[in-house]
């Protein structure tokens, strides 16, 4: 338990933050999961639709620090090749 105002005030800001940080990565899973269901049901225009969506998720999530600016862009080339080699099939 917080004894301290400035803990407690630390307490109350973490939890704020934490509802923030949960809202960002739960937008980031909704993008990329659209985006792959569209790939899983040979949607490729749709999907292609989806990639600016899941990719401003995805910059916004690592902009907050809600992952790694590496994640982010691991993420992002992962779901521009599954659309690429989708197109070749």
């Amino acid at each position: 338990m917080a004894i301290t105002s400035s803990a407690k005030k630390a307490i109350r800001s973490s939890a704020k933050k934490h509802v923030f940080n949960l809202r960002r990565k739960v937008a980031l899973y909704d993008a990329t999961k659209s985006l792959t269901k569209a790939l899983a049901a040979k949607d490729i225009t749709g999907a292609e639709k989806l990639l600016p969506a899941a990719y401003a998720a995805i910059d916004k999530a690592a902009k907050r620090g809600v992952i790694k600016d590496n994640t982010a862009d691991r993420k992002k080339a992962r779901l521009a090749a599954a659309i690429k080699r989708a197109q070749k099939n």
